[in-house]
């Protein structure tokens, strides 16, 4: 166990911590609100989001991605008893692919929020406060390194999501709650089983009851567990559906595009930007370097479901009449892409996986603000209903074409430095998987173009949309830093690559995914 005085102390709490509970801090301040106080809501909002990235800030400042292996997380752990009569403990810490995926966090709910004052939201304070409790357990999930905390925090973030679909949604709301509830928890409790018996194995084979990573993933991928290849098989699948479903992969993705459409935009940026990222992360931190083997010997399957969803993700939003199911369909295909890559073992394809997840959470999180800003005004998402409108909405048209550029992969723009990277990567391991994939993303640049098309240009035959006013003053500013880094990342990634270098080779070598043939 690594010993709780490497922890760094920042204005006098654990930084870690402070990072985790700031934001529930200020959904505590929001109690003593009256609903009616509008801009004191806004000032708690803003003053709780904003330093909640400036400490993510602070975070990644002394963080460094020069230490390899599990002694990247030494420097900034905070480990204390929790529960130590079952050995569970307050554990946290963050390595390159944990941090980057931290910093899109805040910075997307700092956006999210700043561009919900330029809405009409009813029940304000509600729905700020459920966002900073949701921000906390986003941020608690990829900090916690004791699997029982991770789980916590998993489960905690699907209370605010079920109040703010079901609230603040649309006509169907109940229905799509229920339905992205049902999925997740089917897929969550799948894993506490998991864990319970992963720690059961564990205290067999060690002599010490623990449910920390830092401790099960030597243990695991060194084949000290002394598992049978039918139980680690079920143990990878338990871990592996529950954040399949949250990706989530073809068949398990029923869920989203019901979710996406009756969510309010804030809703929708946050579900795509992060929470279908924490599926991912799962995969990452614990899926894969627990159970290496396997891993290795399902691949192949999971490798065909990856690419039926890159394909039919791509098919079906080609077939969308309504803009936000179709840019929730894109999402299907997009993080199918990075499954793909991250199963591909190698360090090419697992760096474009982390990459493309910070770029789809940028791109598809401004497409959906976009959207938003659309039906704010006109209360419609079918593009019908539009055409033509980008004489009346320059500056809307503007972003959103730099969205859809980014989106589909332009050379420049963030998409691209991830999907080549994934696409190279695969390519490594198998040629036709890569060929698959491809096709995805040609489908990928048809029907965000044909969208674009369709919305913004062409005549203009529907009166009412000679009255559509431009982007707000809030709406931009939320927009606005999602912009700059769709540009900024994809002239110059390496920051971001440079961060995750090495938490992705200690991965891959801890894991030792193969692709087969």
């Amino acid at each position: 166990m690594l010993d709780s005085s490497t922890s760094i102390q920042w204005l006098g709490a654990d930084i870690l911590t402070t990072l985790v509970f700031l934001p529930s801090l200020g959904a505590l301040v929001l109690l003593f609100l009256s609903n009616e106080a509008k801009n004191a809501i806004r000032a708690v909002a803003l003053v709780t989001s904003g330093a909640t990235l400036a400490v993510s800030v602070a975070v990644l400042a002394k963080f460094n991605p020069a230490v390899a292996g599990l002694e990247a997380f030494r420097p900034l752990l905070v480990d204390r008893p929790w529960i130590p009569r079952f050995g569970i403990r307050y554990l946290l810490g963050v390595d390159g692919i944990s941090l980057v995926l931290v910093v899109l966090t805040t910075l997307l709910t700092l956006c999210v929020l700043i561009f919900s004052f330029g809405q009409t939201i009813p029940k304000l304070r509600g729905y700020v406060a459920a966002f900073l409790v949701l921000e906390t357990g986003m941020i608690g999930s990829l900090v916690a390194l004791d699997a029982v905390l991770f789980y916590v925090f998993w489960e905690v973030m699907l209370i605010p999501m079920y109040f703010i679909i079901g609230i603040w949604g649309g006509k169907r709301r109940i229905y799509a709650t229920m339905k992205f509830v049902l999925f997740t928890l089917a897929g969550s409790l799948l894993m506490f089983v998991a864990i319970l018996f992963a720690s059961g194995v564990h205290a067999r084979t060690t002599g010490i009851l623990s449910f920390s990573l830092l401790e099960w993933i030597p243990a695991a991928s060194s084949g000290a567990w002394g598992l049978t290849a039918a139980q680690s098989g079920l143990l990878f699948w338990a871990f592996a559906v529950a954040f399949l479903v949250k990706v989530p992969l073809w068949p398990l993705h029923t869920w989203l595009p019901d979710a996406h459409v009756e969510a309010p935009t804030g809703g929708s940026i946050i579900l795509a930007g992060v929470l279908l990222k924490l599926g991912t992360y799962g995969l990452l931190r614990f899926a894969i370097p627990l159970f290496p083997g396997a891993a290795a010997r399902y691949t192949p399957l999971i490798a065909v479901l990856a690419l039926v969803g890159v394909v039919y993700g791509a098919w079906v939003a080609a077939a969308q009449k309504d803009m936000k199911k179709l840019v929730a369909y894109s999402s299907v295909s997009h993080l199918a892409l990075v499954v793909l890559g991250i199963f591909a073992g190698n360090v090419t394809a697992v760096s474009g996986a982390v990459m493309q997840m910070v770029g789809h959470g940028l791109t598809t999180g401004l497409l959906f603000l976009l959207v938003g800003v659309l039906y704010e005004r006109r209360h419609t998402r079918e593009m019908a209903d539009y055409g033509g409108v980008a004489s009346q909405v320059p500056v809307t048209t503007t972003l959103f074409v730099i969205a859809v550029l980014g989106s589909v992969g332009l050379p420049g723009l963030n998409g691209f430095v991830g999907e080549f990277l994934i696409l190279a990567g695969v390519f490594k391991a198998n040629v036709a998987w890569a060929a698959v994939a491809a096709t995805g993303l040609i489908l990928g640049a048809i029907y965000l173009l044909t969208l674009v098309q369709k919305v913004f240009w062409g005549p203009n035959r529907v009166k009412a949309n000679l009255g559509l006013t431009d982007i707000n003053g809030w709406e931009f500013a939320g927009a606005f830093p999602m912009i700059v880094l769709v540009v900024v990342l994809g002239v110059w990634p390496q920051p971001v690559l440079d961060l995750v270098r090495n938490s992705v080779e200690t991965v891959v070598q801890i894991a030792a995914v193969r692709m087969v043939p």
